[in-house]
């Protein structure tokens, strides 16, 4: 089955056709690290974390590169709030960066360029572009000449005039066209600065991405990818300055975006104040139900993020982790991803569809009745949350994660189920119930069933049996 993935540039969804089948390159802008990410910063890593590995099926070579910003005014500002050099805002932030984005699933990809080590690339580049026409240095500054790039807009789909009009940009004087916009500007003595032909300065912040996909990824590569949000002016702006550094070559071949995230039908945005915090989220919620969520819906629609959908995933996942749970004593050597959750998956990453798909193999698991059915079921079940990155715990574990961030004693547990059971025993249903009810006060479900009773973390709107 072919691969077929929506091409921003084009407007079309396409074959994807790598330029190089034995190294395929991609890159995903990355965040700039002055806080803790919100959860519609995870959304692109998510979901094109999905394609990275969707990508390493089908070629021997992925080479995928997720940025981090780390020189820019929201950082500098962060650091004279908090009287410390900028280098320890970036690196407290770029660390739970990775670490919140690991306990959501999503591997570490295989560069991880800063934009500080790059400083040398992106002066070349600047350097590379005025000897091209293509920019100009005035007062200290370096600015890209959008006139003298004819296709600047073909992204976005705008007008010059429009993009001027929208993106409220400096009309400053040393600017040929108001459209114009930094590569590198002055530094003053209290600012992060490096050396330059210009003067003492740092770079703007979309140079920085086209340096950096220069340096280890090539000047052409096969995919360039993020939230919509960066269409324009920055996904339009690398495409200007790379194209034009680069003597007209293609920059990226496919350009992927994801839609925005919205809060029980509000724009999330920090002047609402309705911005939920990834590293907050991931203290209260299951990090497997914040991972399907991101994925539910298809990754270039909108997404209505809220209390009721993460509960919704809890209890689907419930579900399947239920279902793997009840073949635990089914072995399985190699777990199979099953040809209808890939294609799904190449049909433009359609995770409405592969989900859809791995509800079904969970109904089969639920009714597989002979000792191979269940085993191919399994393995199915297995292979395709892999793929997707959900049923990745041990289904006990699942079931005994942590109530409000505190651990489970699952000593005092067992304890009151053994008192229990010889309640029950004793046709003592009062105290019976009374251990129920105790361990619902501290957010412990029981089930009893044919096998025993067995015990998990109750949902807020679980019911106890």
């Amino acid at each position: 089955m072919s691969l077929r993935l929506h091409n921003s540039l084009t407007r079309r969804t396409e074959e994807f056709i790598p330029l190089d089948p034995a190294r395929v390159t991609m890159y995903v802008c990355g965040p700039t690290v002055y806080n803790y990410i919100h959860i519609g910063n995870a959304r692109p890593a998510v979901v094109f974390d999905l394609l990275a590995r969707l990508l390493r099926r089908r070629y021997p070579h992925v080479v995928y590169a997720r940025n981090i910003t780390d020189v820019d005014d929201k950082i500098n500002a962060a650091a004279q709030e908090a009287g410390v050099p900028i280098g320890q805002i970036t690196e407290r932030y770029a660390q739970a960066y990775h670490e919140d984005l690991a306990r959501l699933g999503v591997a570490a990809p295989d560069v991880v360029p800063h934009a500080t080590a790059h400083i040398a690339q992106i002066v070349s580049m600047c350097e590379r572009l005025i000897a091209s026409g293509h920019a100009y240095a005035a007062e200290g500054h370096v600015l890209f000449d959008v006139a003298s790039f004819p296709e600047y807009g073909r992204l976005s789909g705008r007008s010059i005039e429009d993009m001027i009009a929208g993106a409220r940009v400096e009309v400053a004087p040393y600017k040929r066209n108001p459209a114009d916009f930094v590569l590198w500007k002055p530094s003053t003595p209290d600012l992060p600065g490096w050396d330059s032909p210009w003067g003492r300065g740092r770079p703007g912040w979309h140079i920085e991405c086209s340096a950096m996909a220069e340096a280890h990824l090539g000047e052409t590569i096969d995919i360039h990818a993020g939230g919509n949000d960066l269409m324009f002016p920055h996904h339009e702006n690398e495409i200007a300055q790379s194209t034009c550094a680069h003597g007209g070559r293609t920059f990226a071949r496919y350009w992927l975006h994801n839609g925005m995230l919205s809060l029980e039908g509000r724009k999330m945005s920090k002047s609402l104040g309705n911005v939920m915090v990834l590293h907050e989220l991931l203290q209260r919620h299951p990090a497997e139900s914040l991972r399907l969520v991101l994925l539910k819906a298809h990754y270039r629609q909108p997404l209505d993020w809220s209390d009721a959908a993460i509960a919704q995933a809890g209890r689907t996942l419930d579900g399947w982790y239920g279902v793997l749970r009840d073949l635990a004593d089914v072995a399985v050597d190699t777990p199979r991803v099953p040809p209808e959750v890939e294609a799904a998956l190449c049909d433009d990453l359609n995770t409405p569809a592969a989900f859809a798909v791995l509800a079904g193999l969970a109904d089969a698991a639920r009714k597989a009745a002979t000792p191979d059915a269940r085993r191919a079921a399994k393995a199915d079940l297995l292979g395709a949350g892999a793929l997707l990155g959900v049923l990745q715990q041990d289904p006990e574990a699942w079931f005994r994660q942590t109530v409000g961030g505190q651990p489970v004693d699952t000593v005092w547990i067992e304890d009151l189920l053994e008192q229990r059971r010889a309640a029950r025993a004793a046709r003592d249903f009062a105290t019976s119930d009374r251990i129920r009810d105790e361990l619902a006060a501290r957010g412990i479900a029981i089930e009893d069933g044919a096998g025993g009773t067995r015990w998990k973390v109750a949902k807020s709107d679980d019911c106890v049996a």
